[in-house]
C-alpha cells in the first residue's frame, strides 16, 4: 500500500457526540448480489486486498483461480465467495463486492514519527492508516470489550461493514469481532517485519445486563448498594434476537478474533491466559466463575524479535517474573489487576504492557497503543526506554494520561544489561 495515499473507505467517517443506546442483537438477513454489469465484473483489485476480504491466503487464491496475476477481477471474487474455504473477516460476505467497487484513492497526511512520546486524540480507524509503513515494532493494547462499559467521550464510527456505532457497542458480538478484525487490517501495513502485536481481549456472555462505567459500579450492585432499576441505566444489553446465540451463551470472542487475524495474514504466536489476582468475583451459580482474560500475541512473520530472557531480568512492576510464576515463561501469566486510576474504569496493570514490550522490542523502538486510555502502555514504554505513540478518542483520558506521564523516566539500567 502506498503510504502517501489512503483508500476512501467507510471507516473514515467518524461522527461527533455519540449517544449510546441499548444493544439489541439483531442479526441481519442478507444475501450476496450477483447482478453486476460486465464492466463491474471486469474490474480488478489487488490480490492481497481480495485475500483479506475473503479470508484466504494469497497463495490459495492463486491456486483457486489458477492464476499468477497480482489482481483479481470481481468475477473471480464471486467465485471465491462460493468456495468452502471462504470465511468472513471484517466485511459480511454480502457486502464485499460493494466494498471493493466503492474504494477510491485519496491523499493522506502521514503522522510524524515520534522522537520520544506522542499522544493523539482521534479514532484508531482514521489514525492507523496515517502511520508510516513498517515503523511500529510493538503494539500493546486493551480495547473496549463488547457491550461491557460506557467510556468517556465516545465517538460514533461508520465501519466498513456498514454498522455505525462506538467501538464496543455493536448490536452483535459478530459486529465487534468484525470491527476488531478491521482494526488489525488497518494496523498491519505499519508493522515492522519483526514486530509483535499484543491484543488484550475479554470474552462476553450474550445475556441481559446493564452496561456500567466501571467495575466499581458492578461491585456496588453485587453488594446491594445500587438501588437503580433496569430502566434507570443509560445503556443496557439485551439477549434476544441473535441468529444463534441464546440468552446466557458465551460468545467465544477471543478465539474468533484470533482465527480472523490469521486469515488476514498474521501469525498467531500464542493465546496467553492472563490469570488475574485480586479480580472481582462473579455472582453466578450455573457455571464456573471467571478470573482470566486473554492476550493474543500476533506477528507478521514466523519469527518476530523475541527476547525471552527479559522475563527473568525485569523488575516485577514492569512484568518480571511474579512470585507465583515458574522460571520458565509460559502462556499463563499471573498478574494483578489495576486499581482504575485517573477515572478510567478498565485499565490493565503496568506489569502487563511492561512484559510485552520488553519481550518484543529493543530500546528506542516504537511502541503503539491505539486505545491508550490512561496511558499505561506509554508509561511502561517510557520506563523501558522505548519511543511511544498513543491514540484515544477521549480528551478526558488524554488529559489524565498526560498528567500521569509528565514525570515518567526511563530506568537507569536493567538487571543483567
Amino acid at each position: 500500500m502506498n503510504p502517501l495515499f489512503k483508500l476512501e473507505e467507510p471507516e473514515d467517517l467518524v461522527l461527533p457526540a455519540a449517544i449510546l443506546t441499548d444493544i439489541h442483537p439483531r442479526s441481519p438477513v442478507a444475501a450476496l448480489a450477483r447482478d453486476f454489469s460486465a464492466a463491474d465484473l471486469a474490474r480488478s483489485f489487488p490480490i492481497d486486498l481480495v485475500a483479506a476480504t475473503v479470508g484466504m491466503a494469497p497463495s490459495y487464491v492463486r491456486v483457486a483461480l489458477d492464476t499468477r496475476s497480482p489482481t483479481v477481477t470481481l468475477a473471480g471474487l464471486l467465485f471465491l465467495l462460493d468456495l468452502d474455504a471462504f470465511a468472513e473477516t471484517f466485511i459480511p460476505r454480502s457486502r464485499i463486492p460493494a466494498y471493493l467497487l466503492g474504494r477510491r484513492p485519496m491523499p493522506i497526511d502521514l503522522l510524524p514519527e515520534p522522537t520520544s512520546r506522542s499522544l493523539i486524540q482521534g479514532s484508531a480507524t482514521t489514525l492507523l492508516p496515517r502511520l508510516t509503513a513498517e515503523t511500529v515494532q510493538c503494539v500493546v493494547t486493551s480495547t473496549p470489550y463488547w457491550g461491557t462499559r460506557i467510556y468517556r467521550d465516545p465517538l460514533l464510527v461508520l465501519w466498513a461493514d456498514g454498522e455505525e456505532c462506538a467501538y464496543g457497542h455493536e448490536q452483535t458480538p459478530e459486529g465487534f469481532i468484525r470491527h476488531t478484525t478491521e482494526l488489525l487490517f488497518l494496523l498491519k501495513p505499519s508493522l515492522a517485519p519483526t514486530a509483535s502485536v499484543w491484543w488484550n481481549v475479554m470474552d462476553t456472555y450474550n445475556t441481559r445486563t446493564q452496561i456500567r462505567s466501571n467495575a466499581a459500579e458492578t461491585l456496588r450492585a453485587m453488594q446491594g448498594l445500587d438501588g437503580r432499576g433496569w430502566g434507570d441505566f443509560a445503556c443496557r444489553r439485551y439477549s434476544a434476537g441473535h441468529s444463534f446465540l441464546k440468552d446466557g451463551d458465551q460468545c467465544q470472542i477471543p478465539g474468533r478474533i484470533a482465527e480472523r487475524a490469521a486469515r488476514l495474514g498474521y501469525w498467531l504466536k500464542s493465546v496467553i491466559t492472563w490469570k488475574k489476582t485480586g479480580s472481582m468475583p462473579e455472582t453466578v451459580e450455573s457455571r464456573v466463575t471467571r478470573e482470566a482474560e486473554y492476550i493474543l500475541h500476533l506477528s507478521v512473520q514466523r519469527t518476530p524479535y523475541f527476547d525471552k530472557s527479559m522475563y527473568n531480568r525485569l523488575p516485577g512492576d514492569l512484568g518480571g517474573r511474579a512470585a507465583t510464576e515458574a522460571e520458565k515463561l509460559t502462556d499463563v501469566w499471573q498478574l494483578p489487576t489495576a486499581g482504575g486510576q485517573d477515572g478510567h474504569g478498565a485499565q490493565f496493570p503496568l506489569a502487563l504492557p511492561g512484559r510485552c514490550i520488553a519481550l518484543s522490542s529493543r530500546p528506542n523502538d516504537l511502541v503503539l497503543d491505539p486505545f491508550m486510555g490512561s496511558g499505561t502502555t506509554l508509561l511502561a514504554a517510557t520506563r523501558l526506554g522505548r519511543r511511544s505513540l498513543g491514540f484515544d478518542v477521549s480528551e478526558t483520558y488524554l488529559r489524565a494520561a498526560r498528567s500521569r506521564l509528565a514525570t515518567a523516566q526511563p530506568l537507569v539500567a536493567l538487571p543483567g544489561v
